[in-house]
């Protein structure tokens, strides 16, 4: 599966005010690993940038005069991010950006691009509501480190969101089962039914498999900060 995290930086709170995109970046995952693609773009607003934003970005339209305008970079724009599930902070916030932006293009919505979106803060407060869920926050919870965060960039911020993402979204595929040759299914199969029953085998774990389990273990106890439940039942 591709997914993109993707993040922006705009002139203001909200599109309807002709506020504008003024950086924009996506980071590639392939079945939930870093490809090392990236796309990441400033943009000429064409308009002052609130001062409130300039607060949380460090940009001023100053800054950014004179560089290409978000519709001259549309195509590339849309090559990189279309038919990729788009991971996104916040995501209302900043689908109504990118609709805006494409809307002064040529009309095309970000629909028309994304096979689906994930919005981690809804994620976030469906795992922990009632809690702090920025992405500084998250950061901290996960143990995930953000010291060269002192303002907001696109880059940076989809840098740490993968990172808060993937720890969000930790299951089954990080223990993974290497069968060997032959392997698979078939290698589990019981021996064939004598006198009505089956002879289960027993497979004891190696002492390197013991040792990854307790590493695994301990790496969620870091994330969750508190005792693994699993560590209840001892080894036999």
């Amino acid at each position: 599966m591709r997914q993109l995290i993707i993040d922006t930086e705009t002139t203001g709170l909200d599109p309807r005010d002709a506020h504008r995109i003024i950086e924009f970046a996506a980071l590639e995952l392939v079945d939930r690993r870093p490809t090392g693609r990236t796309l990441h773009l400033h943009f000429d607003p064409e308009r002052e940038i609130d001062a409130g934003a300039t607060e949380v970005h460090g940009k001023t339209w100053d800054d950014l005069k004179g560089r290409p305008r978000f519709r001259d970079h549309a195509a590339e724009i849309v090559e990189f991010v279309r038919g990729a599930q788009w991971v996104i902070h916040n995501a209302p916030f900043d689908i109504a950006f990118i609709d805006h932006e494409f809307e002064l293009v040529d009309g095309s919505p970000s629909a028309t691009l994304h096979d689906g979106v994930i919005d981690t803060l809804a994620l976030a407060r469906e795992m922990f509501p009632g809690k702090r869920n920025n992405l500084d926050a998250l950061c901290e919870r996960f143990g995930v480190s953000n010291a060269q965060r002192t303002l907001h960039g696109a880059l940076l911020d989809a840098q740490l969101l993968a990172e808060v993402y993937l720890a969000m979204t930790r299951g089954q595929e990080s223990l993974t089962i290497d069968m060997g040759e032959g392997g698979g299914l078939a290698a589990l199969a019981l021996p064939a039914m004598a006198g009505g029953r089956a002879a289960i085998a027993v497979i004891a774990p190696t002492a390197e498999e013991r040792a990854a389990h307790e590493a695994y273990l301990d790496a969620l106890e870091r994330e969750t900060r508190g005792p693994c439940l699993w560590r209840a039942t001892a080894w036999t």
